[in-house]
Protein backbone atom coordinates (compact mmCIF):
# COMPACT_ATOMS: atom_id res chain seq x y z
CA UNK A 1 0.00 0.00 0.00
CA UNK A 2 1.01 3.72 -0.46
CA UNK A 3 -0.36 6.70 0.80
CA UNK A 4 -1.25 9.46 -1.60
CA UNK A 5 -1.34 12.98 0.49
CA UNK A 6 -3.29 15.58 -1.53
CA UNK A 7 -2.97 19.47 -0.67
CA UNK A 8 -4.19 22.63 -2.13
CA UNK A 9 -3.41 26.12 -1.50
CA UNK A 10 -5.49 28.67 -1.31
CA UNK A 11 -5.21 32.64 -0.08
CA UNK A 12 -7.23 34.64 1.89
CA UNK A 13 -7.65 38.87 1.59
CA UNK A 14 -9.00 39.84 4.29
CA UNK A 15 -11.63 41.86 2.29
CA UNK A 16 -12.08 43.76 -1.07
CA UNK A 17 -9.63 46.21 -0.25
CA UNK A 18 -6.84 43.73 -0.69
CA UNK A 19 -7.34 42.66 -4.04
CA UNK A 20 -6.09 43.78 -7.50
CA UNK A 21 -7.84 46.53 -8.60
CA UNK A 22 -9.20 44.56 -11.70
CA UNK A 23 -10.40 41.40 -9.11
CA UNK A 24 -12.35 44.27 -7.32
CA UNK A 25 -14.23 45.36 -10.78
CA UNK A 26 -14.53 41.75 -11.45
CA UNK A 27 -16.24 40.52 -8.06
CA UNK A 28 -18.52 43.96 -8.70
CA UNK A 29 -19.72 42.59 -11.87
CA UNK A 30 -20.31 38.93 -9.49
CA UNK A 31 -22.49 40.90 -7.22
CA UNK A 32 -24.26 42.92 -10.04
CA UNK A 33 -25.45 39.36 -11.09
CA UNK A 34 -25.94 38.25 -7.50
CA UNK A 35 -28.63 40.68 -7.38
CA UNK A 36 -30.50 38.89 -10.36
CA UNK A 37 -30.88 35.64 -9.18
CA UNK A 38 -34.27 33.54 -9.04
CA UNK A 39 -34.00 31.97 -5.52
CA UNK A 40 -37.59 32.00 -4.20
CA UNK A 41 -36.97 28.28 -2.70
CA UNK A 42 -33.53 28.31 -1.33
CA UNK A 43 -33.78 32.54 -0.37
CA UNK A 44 -29.53 31.70 -1.28
CA UNK A 45 -28.31 34.23 -4.22
CA UNK A 46 -25.22 33.64 -6.30
CA UNK A 47 -23.51 35.83 -8.52
CA UNK A 48 -20.61 35.26 -11.04
CA UNK A 49 -18.58 36.79 -13.35
CA UNK A 50 -15.82 35.57 -15.92
CA UNK A 51 -13.02 37.50 -17.41
CA UNK A 52 -11.73 35.98 -20.78
CA UNK A 53 -8.52 36.42 -22.54
CA UNK A 54 -10.42 38.89 -24.96
CA UNK A 55 -11.37 40.93 -22.61
CA UNK A 56 -15.04 39.60 -22.42
CA UNK A 57 -16.84 39.45 -19.00
CA UNK A 58 -19.77 36.75 -18.76
CA UNK A 59 -21.80 37.28 -15.75
CA UNK A 60 -24.48 34.17 -14.49
CA UNK A 61 -26.36 34.28 -11.95
CA UNK A 62 -28.38 31.01 -10.08
CA UNK A 63 -31.73 30.27 -11.09
CA UNK A 64 -34.04 27.87 -9.02
CA UNK A 65 -36.93 25.86 -9.79
CA UNK A 66 -39.70 24.04 -8.43
CA UNK A 67 -37.94 21.40 -9.56
CA UNK A 68 -35.14 21.27 -8.05
CA UNK A 69 -33.18 19.69 -10.29
CA UNK A 70 -33.87 21.88 -13.31
CA UNK A 71 -32.25 25.18 -11.74
CA UNK A 72 -28.59 25.98 -12.10
CA UNK A 73 -26.01 27.34 -10.73
CA UNK A 74 -24.83 30.94 -11.42
CA UNK A 75 -21.08 29.11 -12.02
CA UNK A 76 -22.43 27.17 -14.93
CA UNK A 77 -24.74 29.63 -16.11
CA UNK A 78 -21.70 31.80 -16.87
CA UNK A 79 -19.63 29.34 -17.65
CA UNK A 80 -21.62 27.79 -20.37
CA UNK A 81 -22.99 31.03 -21.62
CA UNK A 82 -18.74 31.97 -22.40
CA UNK A 83 -18.18 28.54 -23.67
CA UNK A 84 -21.35 29.15 -26.38
CA UNK A 85 -21.05 33.05 -26.96
CA UNK A 86 -16.82 32.71 -27.21
CA UNK A 87 -15.68 29.02 -27.69
CA UNK A 88 -11.83 30.11 -28.93
CA UNK A 89 -11.71 31.95 -26.01
CA UNK A 90 -9.80 31.02 -22.67
CA UNK A 91 -11.11 32.11 -18.89
CA UNK A 92 -8.62 33.79 -17.16
CA UNK A 93 -10.14 33.99 -13.69
CA UNK A 94 -13.90 33.68 -11.99
CA UNK A 95 -15.52 36.02 -9.12
CA UNK A 96 -18.02 33.92 -7.27
CA UNK A 97 -20.11 36.19 -4.37
CA UNK A 98 -22.80 34.27 -2.54
CA UNK A 99 -25.26 35.52 -0.28
CA UNK A 100 -28.77 34.39 2.38
CA UNK A 101 -31.96 36.10 2.83
CA UNK A 102 -31.65 34.17 5.73
CA UNK A 103 -28.34 34.54 7.08
CA UNK A 104 -25.46 36.80 6.32
CA UNK A 105 -22.76 35.25 4.45
CA UNK A 106 -19.19 36.34 5.75
CA UNK A 107 -16.91 33.65 4.96
CA UNK A 108 -15.69 32.45 1.36
CA UNK A 109 -18.45 30.17 -0.85
CA UNK A 110 -16.88 28.13 -2.80
CA UNK A 111 -17.96 26.55 -5.91
CA UNK A 112 -20.40 23.26 -5.41
CA UNK A 113 -19.18 19.77 -6.30
CA UNK A 114 -21.12 19.97 -9.87
CA UNK A 115 -20.07 23.83 -10.56
CA UNK A 116 -16.72 22.66 -9.85
CA UNK A 117 -16.94 19.37 -12.59
CA UNK A 118 -18.31 21.88 -15.38
CA UNK A 119 -15.07 24.60 -14.41
CA UNK A 120 -12.70 21.77 -15.00
CA UNK A 121 -13.92 20.59 -18.15
CA UNK A 122 -12.79 24.17 -19.18
CA UNK A 123 -9.80 24.47 -17.35
CA UNK A 124 -8.36 20.93 -19.28
CA UNK A 125 -9.89 22.33 -22.36
CA UNK A 126 -8.14 25.60 -22.30
CA UNK A 127 -4.72 23.82 -20.90
CA UNK A 128 -4.56 26.33 -18.86
CA UNK A 129 -5.69 27.39 -15.17
CA UNK A 130 -8.25 29.61 -13.99
CA UNK A 131 -7.84 31.75 -11.21
CA UNK A 132 -11.10 31.58 -9.08
CA UNK A 133 -11.65 33.68 -6.27
CA UNK A 134 -14.89 33.47 -4.10
CA UNK A 135 -16.58 35.10 -1.04
CA UNK A 136 -20.08 35.67 0.88
CA UNK A 137 -21.81 38.80 0.62
CA UNK A 138 -19.12 40.43 2.65
CA UNK A 139 -15.75 39.91 4.58
CA UNK A 140 -13.30 37.55 3.45
CA UNK A 141 -11.80 36.42 -0.14
CA UNK A 142 -10.78 33.17 -0.99
CA UNK A 143 -8.58 32.44 -4.08
CA UNK A 144 -7.32 29.71 -5.52
CA UNK A 145 -4.67 29.78 -8.86
CA UNK A 146 -6.43 26.89 -10.36
CA UNK A 147 -9.65 24.67 -10.66
CA UNK A 148 -7.27 21.81 -9.48
CA UNK A 149 -6.84 23.20 -5.75
CA UNK A 150 -10.79 22.65 -5.42
CA UNK A 151 -10.79 19.75 -7.25
CA UNK A 152 -7.55 17.87 -7.32
CA UNK A 153 -8.57 14.75 -8.66
CA UNK A 154 -10.38 15.59 -11.91
CA UNK A 155 -12.60 13.50 -14.02
CA UNK A 156 -11.82 13.97 -17.31
CA UNK A 157 -11.77 13.30 -21.06
CA UNK A 158 -8.57 11.31 -20.43
CA UNK A 159 -10.53 8.73 -18.67
CA UNK A 160 -12.85 7.97 -21.42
Amino acid sequence: MKEIKIESTLYIFEDLNELPKDVVKLMHKAKEAREKAYAPYSNFYVGAAILLDNNQVITGSNQENASYPSGLCAERTAIYYAGAKYPKAKIVRMAITAGSKKNKTLSPIPPCGACRQAIAEYEVKQDAPIEIYFMGETGKVAKSNSLANLLPLVFDKSVL
